[in-house]
């Protein structure tokens, strides 16, 4: 097969892909750059897939990072439809499923992760959908006609902007919830309850600590589903949301130190030569988390560390130290997160959830470490600078809603 080669190719053609590309051409790079995505669109929004393009309030040419001109226009090609199957770091080359090999420079793996699908029986038939992609998006809603009852299977932001949107649809909506809250893998205990009785009062029915036995069919689709404890959920539709796999297969195959993803320094440079991994699937050591080894699913980290690999190609030393930011859009609450909750020992509620306008500020050792502000932008913008900052605030201060928290800051 042939061999075309780049001086820079980027493998995923995601938001950290796309960022990389962007930012090689801002730093003036001038060497030649691909972008390789396993889809056939051009670099699009991801978030967007359960909130806004799933509820059709916005098309997809309104969540593409650019217009599709835009990559030929500073001389990125766009590889699309395509996959890697193996790295040769030694030739500096990837193979494609395809058999067609391509040569580097500079890599960038980009890939993300695959929905973490169910083990269970009845996984793979008709009906049974994750929301990860584009053409995942566009199946669902071409069901939903015909469908009535929809089962949720996670209640993790995934789940539930899914959820939300089918409500709002005027569908039956059972979200399951393996362990005994929602969220509870990213929030705190006060935001997982008023996200269960949000759901709630919009006719959700929120299952928690519940189990699946397997999916039900008939004819090779999904009808149902069948609880552990024998109860069965009658469904036209079934969504998954249990996070993702990293895609970071052909990289361990060639050697790559790594396992919940691959590893990288504060360069997002892999134990690979002339490799960078960034974005959902790049495990690194986070400040924000007391330095421990982690990924992050977000936006915000593709981006970011899209940026300082750019930066790494063309000769800076700046290191990847980004606060974490996230958001959720469910019904009419817009919900923004600064910083990791995670370890946090106290918990302070700042305003009144029955407002619906509030938000929760988390400490570890007196210092805060995030905030979820929950219809309280202001709190999220100000609030940005404690975690940055690991400032010590009084719980009474933080508490008081009196108090502005951009004032807190010393």
């Amino acid at each position: 097969m042939s061999v075309d080669h780049y001086d820079v190719l980027i493998v995923g053609a995601g938001h950290g892909g796309a960022q990389a590309a962007l930012m090689l051409r801002q730093q003036k790079f001038e060497g030649s750059i691909a972008l390789l995505g396993d889809e056939p669109e051009p670099p699009y929004e991801r978030p967007p897939l359960s909130k806004d393009y799933f509820s059709g309030e916005k098309a997809f040419e309104r969540i593409l990072i650019r217009p599709a001109t835009f990559w030929s226009e500073r001389n990125v090609d766009l590889l699309l439809s395509r996959r890697v199957n193996a790295v040769d770091p030694a030739a500096h080359e990837v193979t494609l499923t395809d058999g067609m090999r391509i040569g580097y420079g500079k890599l960038i793996w980009a890939t993300g992760g695959s929905p973490r699908r169910l083990a269970c029986e009845g996984h793979g038939v008709k009906g049974v959908h994750a929301v990860r992609t584009r053409a995942d998006v566009d199946q669902m809603m071409t069901e939903l006609q015909a469908t009535n009852r929809v089962v949720v299977i996670g209640g993790g932001y995934i789940g539930l902007e899914a959820a939300a949107v089918l409500a709002k649809f005027g569908k039956q909506v059972t979200v399951l919830e393996a362990l005994d809250r929602v969220l509870a893998r990213v929030a705190g205990e006060p935001l997982s309850r008023f996200y269960e009785a949000e759901h709630r009062a919009h006719g959700v029915d929120v299952r928690l600590g519940v189990s699946v036995d397997c999916i039900l069919e008939k004819d090779g689709r999904a009808t149902g589903v069948r609880l552990a404890d024998g109860t069965v959920l009658p469904a036209e539709m079934i969504i998954v949301g249990i996070g993702i796999i990293p895609a970071v297969e052909p990289l361990l195959a060639a050697g790559a130190a790594g396992g919940n993803g691959v590893d990288v320094d504060g360069q997002c440079r892999t134990s690979l030569p002339d490799i960078f991994a960034i974005g959902d699937c790049a495990a690194h050591d986070n400040h924000f988390a007391d330095g421990a080894h982690i990924r992050l699913e977000s936006v915000q980290n593709a981006n970011d560390q899209a940026t300082i690999v750019a930066k790494a190609i063309m000769g800076g030393e700046e290191q990847y130290h980004a606060v974490p930011w996230f958001w959720s859009n469910q019904y009419d609450l817009r919900l923004q997160t600064v910083g990791l909750s995670t370890g946090h020992d106290a918990i302070v509620t700042r305003g009144d959830p029955a407002t619906r306008s509030f938000s929760i500020v988390y400490l570890k050792g007196g210092k805060v470490i995030a905030l979820d502000c929950v219809n309280a932008t202001k709190d999220y913008v100000q609030g940005r600078a404690l975690v940055v900052g690991g400032l010590s605030p009084t719980l009474d201060q933080l508490a008081d809603t009196e108090v502005p928290l951009k004032s807190l800051v010393a």
